[in-house]
């Protein structure tokens, strides 16, 4: 099942609906539900939900507007492609290889869910940035609540899954990251989910013999193919992905979790650091980007610039330990 976040013509609150490709229409669920709604729903309240809605006519889904096709409890973006490691890392940061450390777990970090864009919506840089760059990825979606669980445990808590562009301000990244933390601001600004959630039922006829989907994904700038990778090449399934997420720690349904990004092409950054050189190019306003995976769809952004923001004042630059003795005379004095 395929369900979407959409707006129609002429109406301004947000409607929920099942997806048919097929048929190129979308069927209405229940006014006031929200995607977030249905997932805590439970999955037999959603099958009774969409039997009815595909009784009664759809509309055609060339008429609505497609919006995120979820408001994210929470955004983890983990790095579980080898390939794409290599040669991000030598674009960042300029060091060649895999950390040891990268084997050891699906490391992830947390990014801004209130940054969500979707299909056909601008992604927006910041006017700093140069070093334009996408990502394509599919996240899962969480279907349920969950601390320390097993990996088994973890896929009754999959709801389904969702294209994820992670755009990436390279140059920001590369400079912020030099304090060991981040990525901050060079992800800040915009991620792309849609353009829809299919339901973890709807993939399993993809999964291979060792229990990865193995679904073909590709991604084009301005209709020209950059990369393609299969999502099988991943390190670890999705539900090692929940599983660690919420070790010692707590998931809960409407988290999105990213897979991070293919490899083969599977981002600008990636090719940079292979080949020592910006080639291709920087992403330029204007330009078109889709991203597309095999069983689940393709979602597009145009490349836009946000205007300067405005100026930071520098950074203070002090004596601490002339201030910390100044501060102890007055209190003696007093």
């Amino acid at each position: 099942m395929k369900l979407a976040t959409y707006l129609a013509p002429g109406t301004a609150n947000p409607r929920v609906g099942v997806v048919r490709v097929e048929e190129g229409l979308i069927h209405p669920l229940p006014a006031g539900m929200d995607m977030r709604s249905l997932i805590d729903g439970g999955r037999v309240n959603l099958d009774r939900l969409a039997t009815k809605a595909l009784a009664v006519e759809g509309r055609p889904l060339a008429d609505v507007r497609l919006l995120p096709p979820l408001v994210p409890a929470s955004v983890r973006d983990f790095v579980a492609f080898e390939e794409h490691v290599q040669g991000v890392r030598r674009s960042v940061d300029g060091v060649a290889g895999v950390p040891d450390a990268w084997y050891d777990a699906p490391t992830f970090y947390f990014t801004n869910p209130h940054a969500i864009i979707g299909p056909e919506d601008e992604a927006v840089f910041p006017a700093a940035c140069q070093a334009r760059d996408f990502e394509l990825e599919v996240a899962v979606v969480v279907g349920g609540e969950g601390r320390s669980v097993s990996v088994d445990a973890a896929r009754d808590l999959v709801f389904g899954y969702t294209l994820f562009n992670d755009w990436s301000a390279r140059d920001l990244q590369g400079r912020e990251m030099q304090v060991n933390l981040g990525p901050a601001k060079g992800k800040d600004f915009s991620t792309t989910l849609g353009p829809w959630i299919v339901t973890a039922d709807e993939l399993e006829p993809y999964r291979d013999a060792d229990g990865f989907l193995d679904l073909a994904c590709r991604v084009t700038i301005n209709g020209e193919e950059i990369g393609s990778d299969l999502l099988s090449n991943i390190g670890w399934t999705f539900e090692t992905m929940i599983a660690y997420a919420s070790r010692d720690s707590r998931v809960v349904a409407g988290d999105v979790l990213g897979s991070g990004t293919v490899g083969n092409g599977g981002c600008l950054g990636e090719l940079w650091g292979l080949r020592g050189t910006q080639d291709p190019p920087p992403l330029q306003p204007g330009d078109v980007v889709t991203i597309e995976v095999e069983g689940i769809g393709s979602v597009t952004n145009t490349v836009a610039v946000a205007d300067p923001a405005p100026a930071l004042p520098p950074v203070r630059r002090r004596d601490q330990a002339a201030a910390r003795a100044a501060r102890a005379d007055r209190k003696v004095d007093a």
